[in-house]
This record gives C-alpha cells, structure tokens and sequence, in this order.
C-alpha cells in the first residue's frame, strides 16, 4: 500500500461521512427560524407587525416566588401557558435590571456601561431639554437618558451589541412601541433611544394604549424595589429582607400582571420575564408565555424551550428578543443571537411544573457551591497520587515481595479510581443529589460510588491481568456516556461538575470543552488499545480500520451540530486520529503531515459550518460561517484567542496539570535508577501504549490552541491520561517483577519487540 494511503482513506471517510450527516440533518431541519427569509420573498421585502405582544418585565421573580394563593395569576398562567426556566446572564456575572432590558433592546448580551445595580433611570419627557448627545423624544415617547454612551459602549465590547436593534426592527416594520415604566424604555428604545409612546405607570394607562402599538413592555419593579427599599450596610452590603416582604412583593407583582392581563385584548401575546439578579448571586428566574383569549393561541399550555438550549423547561434572556419578533411575525436580524420560545407539551399538573422550575434553579445553585471547589479537590488528590506513586515506585528495594505486591497493586487500584473520576462525575448527574439536605457531600459521595463501580468493572474481569485492558474498560466506559449524552440531549452535562451551568449560560447542548477533552481522549485511547489486539495478531489493515471507525464516530459524534456541535474539537481531533492511524501504520509522522491534518480538520468544521448556515435553525458553527462571510469572523476568532491566553491563569488546573508533567517526567519516563524507565515496561508490553500517549497529547495540544477554554483543555487531558499511564506502567512492572519471582530475568538491553510482535502473553 503506498505511503500514507489508509491515513488519507481515514481522512476521506472522516470528512464524508461526517459532511453526509450534516446535510441529512439540514434537510430534515424544522420550519425557518425567524430571520430567514420565507421562499420567494426578498431579503430586502419588509413584512409589517402582525398580532400583538406585551412583554412584562419583572426585575428579580423566580419560580419560588409562585404559589397558588400568594400569586395566583401567575399560578394560573403557568397552568394556561408555558413556563420556563430564564438565565439571565449578561456580560457579568450578576444581571442589573437595566442590563436585562439592555439584552432585550439588543438581542445580544448587554449591559450599563457604569453605575450601581440599581433600578433603571427616569427616562427623558417631551419638553425636557435632552442633554448633548441625546435624541429629542416624540411628542408622546421618551427618551432612555444615557444612550449613546450605552450604544457605544456595547458597540465595542466583546459581544458587539446592538442596543435599539429591537425598537428599530418594529418600527421599520411600519410598528410602533408603548413603553410602562422607566426599564421598559431601555427595552424597546430605537437606535436613537427613543419610544413612541411612553406611560410612566400601569395606573396611568387607558384600554386605547394597548391598542395603539403592536408591542408594549411593562416594567414591575415591586420585587427588586424591596431589597432597594431595605437598603445597605456600612460595608455595602444588602441589608437582609425577610421572607414575609419578599412574598409581599411578589404578591404585589401579581397584581400588577393580573391588571395587565385583563386590560390587554384578546390573542395578545403576554411575555413574562424575570429579567434580572437581585445582588451578587445570579439565579435562573421567571419565563411565562400566555396567549390572552380562548385556548388555541400561540402559546399554549406546557414547558417552555427554544433552540438555543434544548433543553426542556429552559431558556435565555437573549430568546426573549428572538421571541418577541417571531410573535409579531417579524424577520429576526443576525445581530439577534437567540431563538423563539417554543412550547413543550407536558402532562404534569401546576404545581408540578413549578416545582420542577424551581429545582432547576436549586440545582443550578448546589453546582455553583461546590464546582470551583471540585477541581481544586481534584488537582489536590491528583498530587497526593503522583507524589505517593513516586515515592512508592521509585524505591530501591521492599522489605519482602508481599509488602511489594500490595503497595503495586494499591497504587494501580488507585490510579485507576482517579481515572474513573471524571466519567463519574458526569454520572452523578444521574442522581438528584442537589435534593439532599447537604448536596456537597451528596454529590461526593455520588462520584466516589460511581468511580468506584466504574473502576470495579476495570478490574473484576479475566481482562484485569492486561495491562492495558482495564484502561479500555475505563475509557470505553467514558467515551460511551459522553456519546449516549450529547446523542440524547446532553442532560447529564447540565450542571455537572465537568459539564456546563445554565447560570453561565455560555452553552446548553452539545459537548462543554471539558467533557470535549474526555470524550476526545477516551475515544482516542480506545480506538487504539482495541487496535492492540490485531496487531498482536499480525493484523495491521485491521488494526488501522478500527482506528478509521473509531475516528469516524467521534468526529461525527463530536462535530455534529444535532449532537456535539463542537467547533474546535473537529480541529483537535482529526490530527489526532490521523497521528494514531499513521503510528498504528508504522508510518514516520513528520511536521509537514501534521500541519496537512491540522488543516484537513480545519477544512472539515468548515464544512461542516457552511452546511449548518443553510439550515433552518443554525447552530454557532453556522454563525460562524455567516460572520465569515460577511467578514466578521476575525472580532470571534480574536475573543477566543484572548480567552485562551487568560486561562493560562486558571490555577485550579494550571496546579494539576504541572504536577501531570511532572510525574510524567520523574516517575514515569525517566529510568529509576540504572534500570528501564517505567513507562518503557508499559511499552514493552503494549504496542499502542505509545501511539495512544502520544495522540492524546496531539489532541490535547491542539485543542488548547483552539479552544477558548484553553489550558483547561490540556488539563483535563492530563487528569484521564495520566492516571492510565501510571496504572498501565504499574501493572507492567508487577508482571516483569513476578516473571523475575519465577523465572530467570530478561537479558539487559534486550530490544523491545517490533510493531505487531509483542511477547506471547503481553497485552
């Protein structure tokens, strides 16, 4: 076979198949989302404001503010409509309520350029003088004060944000705009600031106002004006509001929906949203949709989701723009990143619903307490096994071969449950454990049991005397719940400890860049241990073809849209498989090739990117094919670049991972004393123990460089791989020691056998 032929017979089927899949799904993609342009109609063609639509906005209500009696139009909207879980998340961390109408005017992440986390300003009237810069309001409008400074401020930060893109959509439509309240003008305010009717408070309005405009907002500040009310200590901080006030607040908010409600004509379309954090702590808070009149409407009864998430029962602050448009049947522009709320129908009854809305927040909460404290806890125990490991490995002599044995077999048991951890913390999502009256030791003990188990089954079969089998196991296992995971909706890796948080709300489906760092390296250390048994068999077309499928399969699973939707994991992991493929080959894997794989996954996401972007519902790999081709992908490639240089400050994983390389180094590649480095016995006794290190760090390096995450990527990398070496060296040194116990010693310097050739009973 010529040079290099199975590696491009990879790399062909890698990129046909995975670009077959794309089009398969793009053509069986629903209805177009709102912003494309219907078949026959031009993109230029205006299409004016159809229905009506009221946003409500309610600064700080969450789902444990509803109850039956206390809020009882609520109740009834939750029963009659779609409720959802809403994540707030702006450019902080905490969403100001201005922030949150900000989002809504821009459909994209905004915020107030400066100031206290207060209510929103007093908006400018007819006959005020505007100060310099602002724009005169209408005759019956207003004006939000301030808004050049938030336009360009927005402009120019790392979202881009358009501030006004929803007010100038309407009204370009032919629409106009009612604002209730002071936030509510920074939600629907034009590119100018300005909104064509305002009303300073739902007392104020007459039944011809909801009549007037095709969209209307309304500003319910009660709940977030109790903890204004309540004020601050010396220090700053909120001074606490007792669960009495708050619950009158919410009442309070309750009555003015209901007042609302009743006013508004029949088939209008009443959006409810939370739209902000009240202190430091973001939570995941309030979203109704309710279609007024007789059953039937737009929105009717069940869960709340959208295609941002796809996840049921949530959705973000940026949908709601995307919402809003498409109730108005109005094209959504690019520069708006959400999509439409959809509704979800669902058997449960009221309170089922709330109260499941309400456990995602608490769930949400009890990942937020002890995630930032699991890898710390993570690095740590990966320290006290490395420094433990070497100093049991590197002595010179036990005092007797069973105190040997064991502290070998001890340290290989070991390194094997630490390699378990991180699929196991993935499976404790499996568990409620945030219910538990103390989730953290809950959770805890969820991924001890789980890594346990997993670690069990490596190790309870005749395969446990391999050196390499019970690594299979381990990372079979992980590659297979993150494949099962991403396929099926990727509920376990919501607010799991590797995954992601809705409270970040940085991404809902797909593969998070630490479960992506998991996945590619168990899917890259299994395609080649499996590869080890043709090998010993003398099989090496095999051995390569179980590379390629292998391959084929993670990258599909992996770059997908439907599924991982991953961008830069595509890049890291089609060099990765080619490297693995080439050395299973016994082919040479020169800088020039690896530069070719590099860009052949490059040019595979692409594909995959161009094919997403003719979709119906592009995911962000389509959007980032439309900035490329509207030239705009360069601002998104830069951010992530930066975001990858400052992870370099990430030392929670930046501890761990100097300690992996240092391990590695000292414990495991340099020879112990004069004698053979210890990874060397693992080399002796598997063939692809090699070719499997060394494209797991192709990956790992690769997708540092790629990914925003950063070093996070290798970091991870190190957590799976490093506990496996030490487990497969260990093992090797137990069956070299007990050939030693029982037979003569192998000559020194004796060559380690060729590819496909090991020693008969190595494996």
């Amino acid at each position: 076979m010529a040079r290099g032929l199975k590696i491009s017979m990879i790399l062909v089927a890698v990129s046909a198949l995975v670009a077959g899949l794309t089009a398969l799904v793009t053509a069986r993609t629903a209805p177009a989302r709102a912003g494309t342009s219907p078949a026959g109609t031009s993109p230029n063609e205006v299409t004016a404001p159809t229905g009506r639509t009221v946003i409500i906005g309610v600064p700080g209500l969450m789902w444990r503010d509803v109850g039956e009696h206390t809020t009882p139009t609520l109740w009834r909207l939750t029963g009659q409509g779609a409720g959802g879980a809403l994540s707030v998340r702006t450019t902080k961390v905490n969403t100001c309520p201005t922030d949150g109408w900000l989002t809504l005017s821009a459909g994209q992440r905004a915020r107030l350029p400066q100031g206290d986390c207060v209510l929103p300003a007093a908006p400018i009237l007819p006959g005020s003088v505007p100060p310099p810069g602002s724009a005169a309001p209408p005759a019956e409008g207003a004006t939000a004060p301030g808004w050049a400074e938030i336009k360009n401020d927005n402009g120019r930060g790392d979202y881009h944000a358009r501030t006004g893109l929803l007010g100038d959509t309407v009204r370009g439509a032919g629409g106009c705009t009612t604002a209730v309240g002071p936030g509510a003008v920074f939600g629907l305010a034009d590119g100018a600031g300005r909104v064509d009717r305002y009303v300073p408070s739902l007392d104020k309005v007459t039944p011809q106002d909801w009549t007037r405009c095709p969209l209307s907002a309304v500003d319910v500040d009660e709940v977030f004006r109790v903890y204004v009310d309540a004020g601050v200590d010396a220090d700053g901080d909120q001074e606490p509001v007792t669960a009495a006030e708050r619950a009158e607040a919410a009442s309070a908010a309750d009555r003015r929906i209901a007042q609302v409600v009743s006013a508004v004509p029949p088939g209008t379309n009443v959006l409810v949203a939370g739209l902000a954090d009240i202190g430091v702590s973001p939570h995941l808070r309030l979203a109704l949709a309710h279609t007024q009149g007789p059953a039937g409407g737009r929105y009717g009864s069940g869960m709340l989701t959208s295609p941002a998430t796809r996840q049921p029962g949530m959705v973000t602050l940026t949908d709601l723009t995307a919402t809003t448009l498409a109730s108005l049947g109005l094209s959504q522009p690019k520069q708006a990143v959400g999509s439409p709320w959809r509704v979800q129908p669902t058997e449960r009854t009221t309170a089922e619903r709330v109260e499941s809305l309400e456990d995602a927040d608490v769930a949400a909460q009890a990942i937020r307490s002890v995630q930032g404290v699991f890898f710390w806890v993570l690095g740590g125990a990966q320290l006290l096994l490395y420094g433990l490991a070497a100093l049991a490995l590197r002595r010179r002599r036990w005092s007797e071969p069973g105190t040997r044995a064991r502290i070998l077999a001890g340290t290989r048991i070991v390194a094997l449950v630490g390699s378990a951890a991180p699929v196991a913390s993935i499976l404790a999502g499996l568990l409620p454990w945030w219910q538990s009256t103390h989730p953290a030791p809950a959770l805890i003990c969820a991924v001890v049991g789980f890594a346990g188990l997993v670690a069990g089954v490596a190790v309870a079969g005749p395969w446990r005397r391999s050196v390499t089998a019970p690594g299979l196991v381990i990372v079979g296992v992980t590659a297979l719940v993150l494949a099962v995971d991403v396929m099926t909706g990727s509920r376990l890796q919501l607010n799991a400890l590797m995954g992601y948080t809705a409270l970040v709300a940085g991404r809902f489906y797909g593969f998070g860049n630490q479960a992506f760092s998991l996945f590619a390296v168990a899917t890259i250390m299994s395609a080649a241990w499996l590869a080890e048994y043709p090998l010993r068999a003398g099989r090496k077309g095999l051995a390569v073809g179980i590379v390629a499928l292998v391959g084929v399969a993670a990258v599909a699973v992996d770059g997908l849209p439907a599924w991982g939707s991953d961008f830069g994991g595509v890049i890291a992991m089609v060099p990765a498989f080619a490297v693995l493929g080439l050395m299973v080959a016994g082919k040479r894997v020169s800088p020039v090739r690896l530069a070719l794989f590099c860009l052949a996954g490059a040019a595979l996401v692409l594909l995959i990117s161009y094919l997403n972007a003719r979709g119906a519902n592009p995911t962000h790999m389509g959007r980032f094919w439309q900035d490329l081709v509207n030239g705009d992908a360069w601002e998104t490639v830069t951010r992530k670049f930066q975001a990858m240089l400052r992870s370099l400050g990430y030392w929670p994983f930046i501890i761990p991972l100097a300690g992996a390389v240092g391990f590695l180094f000292f414990a495991l590649v340099r020879p112990i004393k004069a004698r053979t480095p210890l990874l060397e016995r693992a080399y002796e006794h598997s063939v692809t123990m090699r070719p499997a290190l060394l494209s797991a760090l192709t990956m790992g390096v690769a997708g540092t460089l790629v990914n925003d995450s950063g070093v996070v990527i290798l970091s991870v990398t190190f957590s799976l791989a490093t506990p496996l070496m030490l487990a497969a060296s260990v093992r090797a040194l137990e069956l070299d020691r007990g050939s030693a116990d029982t037979s003569s010693p192998p000559r020194p310097g004796s060559p380690s056998p060729a590819p496909g050739r090991p020693p008969a009973g190595r494996s």
